[in-house]
């Protein structure tokens, strides 16, 4: 497979200062899929681009407290990373960053990053989460490391100066709304240009994942661990292309296929719901004593669909709230991450739809409408505008730019996924978006690490982190028989919480791919936690509807 100079280049370049650790970085990078050519270069760094990125390798975070309200061991700090990383003599931007250091230093091992997933999900937060998540063996072992992504949160955060409307994005299609949609689409795409400027088509995972190394080495680490939730298994695969020598202890929960970043995988959303709507319709049925859904999968489907159409003849009132049927469908969605969650849903729509008191505390938010709250000093939009950004220029081939193309899509996918598939297939901004600077990672490498799946996952669905396994040829995998909801660890499973903090503390990944069993505890209506507007089972509350 053919590879880009730029990635050997950096590889060695941010690490020249710890020569040591080097040696083998030009063979692991042939091995991980590079070119000849590429490895050759990574063992000879053009001096220019060396020296360029020595104002960068000799920060030293100035760590402070990050908050009095907050405890004294988390702390904070900034470094400045290159704009762009082919002339990193030109613009900085900063990287807000984070620390919980290991609670016993005579036993630590190295430092552990993390990524609460997005894109434009906030990091930062991420070692006060894991702190007391983390067994004793693996705080001891850790610095545990957060981190916001370039262009979220306090790291030189992006906006679109987006108004709240215009950031509701998982639109359903119509014939007679279409042509707003695409207008909708362009606008979207022209404001984040004229908000954002240069700045923008730099918002990138590889650019990310670049950042993380650049940061291990100013922390002086040779290597480091990392742990990724849903698109945070992307920055981390895509940190294991680039940078196969540095990566240590990988757990990659909730999987992203490679393949299908980005369109591909908001379309595995309509996909992902299917089976996951039928799962539901058994369990309902199979309870008809209890809920008055139907005793029949059928029936139940039935109740499903017919409140659906008439919520689309007339919205169902709830708490105040008309409910449409693209909203009642879209809500459905996210509510069947979890079958009790489903049913709770449809119970109190039913409800209201017969004229009977009914709530609306246990719904989910339509997807595509919640703003992701990063702090009075970052824009209200960043979560939507760092979204667009990485999910546009990660890979701008895999959007058409014929807006016709996502109508005849939306059209076909609403007839084969009929609960989310208009909406997915539907017209983006990324139809208008200007084209990636580089061409799309392709994952192909044998660094070890694990992946961890829940079997009924419909957000990153069980295909989703089968094809990243397979892509990681290093990796084992540990799937959740009967698991549901988005994000597996910790889920209070002892087989599966088990698993992933053994390899985390030894490094040791189990001899081959392991199952384990879903137990009543660790379903995802049975997380703690659990809020509105944040899915049943996401095991950090910067998770929504329409993240990865």
């Amino acid at each position: 497979m053919r590879r880009r100079r730029l990635a050997p280049l950096l590889t060695v370049s941010v690490t020249a200062a710890l020569a040591p650790a080097l040696a083998t970085g030009a063979a692991e990078a042939a091995e991980a899929g590079a070119a000849p050519a590429a490895a050759q270069a990574s063992a000879a760094p053009s001096s220019a681009t060396a020296s360029a990125l020595d104002r960068y390798l000799a920060q030293k975070p100035a760590w402070r407290r990050c908050q009095a309200d907050l405890p004294a061991e988390y702390q904070c700090a900034t470094i400045k990373v290159p704009l762009d990383y082919r002339a990193p003599q030109g613009k900085r931007i900063t990287m807000a960053i984070s620390r919980i250091k290991s609670t016993a230093p005579d036993k630590r091992h190295g430092v552990l990053f993390f990524n609460p997933g997005g894109p434009g999900g906030p990091g930062l937060d991420m070692p006060l989460y894991m702190k007391d998540t983390l067994p004793k063996a693996a705080r001891q072992k850790y610095d545990l490391i957060g981190f916001d992504p370039r262009g979220v949160g306090r790291s030189s955060p992006v906006t679109c100066d987006l108004e709240p409307e215009e950031e509701n994005w998982l639109r359903p299609y119509k014939k007679a709304t279409f042509d707003k949609d695409v207008a909708w689409a362009r606008d979207v795409a022209r404001k984040c240009r004229a908000a954002s400027g240069d700045v923008l088509k730099h918002i990138t995972t590889r650019n990310t994942a670049r950042d993380m190394d650049l940061l291990r080495a100013v922390l002086g680490e040779k290597k480091i661990s990392y742990f990724g939730y849903s698109y945070g298994t992307y920055l981390g695969s895509v940190y294991t292309q680039l940078f196969p020598a540095r990566a240590d202890r990988v757990v990659l929960d909730s999987a992203v296929d490679p393949a299908r970043a980005w369109r591909g995988m908001i379309q595995w959303w309509a996909e992902g719901a299917e089976p996951a709507f039928d799962r539901w319709t058994e369990w309902a049925a199979a309870r008809s004593a209890q809920y008055g859904l139907g005793d029949t999968p059928k029936k139940v489907d039935r109740t499903f669909w017919d409140l659906v159409r008439q919520a689309d003849e007339k919205p169902i009132e709830i708490d105040g709230q008309a409910y449409t049927g693209d909203d009642v469908r879209s809500m459905m969605r996210g509510a069947v991450f979890s079958v009790k969650s489903g049913t709770e849903l449809v119970v109190e729509l039913k409800k209201a739809a017969a004229g009977e008191p009914a709530s609306a505390k246990k719904f989910p938010a339509p997807a595509g409408t919640a703003r992701l709250a990063a702090g009075s000093d970052v824009p209200p939009d960043n979560g939507t505008a760092s979204f667009w950004a990485v999910v546009c220029n990660d890979n701008s081939a895999a959007w058409s730019r014929d807006p016709e193309s996502y109508r005849r899509d939306a059209i076909a996918d609403k007839g084969r996924y009929p609960l989310f598939g208009d909406f997915a297939s539907n017209v983006k901004p990324c139809a208008f978006w200007d084209r990636s600077v580089e061409p799309a990672t392709v994952v192909n490498n044998k660094v070890r690490s694990l992946v961890v799946q829940n079997e009924w996952d419909p957000q990153t669905p069980l295909p989703s982190g089968q094809a990243l396994h397979t892509d990681l040829k290093g990796s084992k995998m540990l799937t959740v028989l009967g698991g549901e909801g988005h994000g597996v660890y910790p889920s209070g499973n002892a087989c599966t919480d088990g698993k992933v903090t053994d390899y985390l503390a030894t490094g040791k990944l189990p001899a081959k791919d392991v199952t384990c069993r879903a137990t009543p505890g660790a379903d995802a209506d049975a997380r703690k936690d659990r809020k509105r507007d944040v899915l049943p089972g996401a095991p950090l509350p910067q998770r929504s509807p329409d993240r990865f």
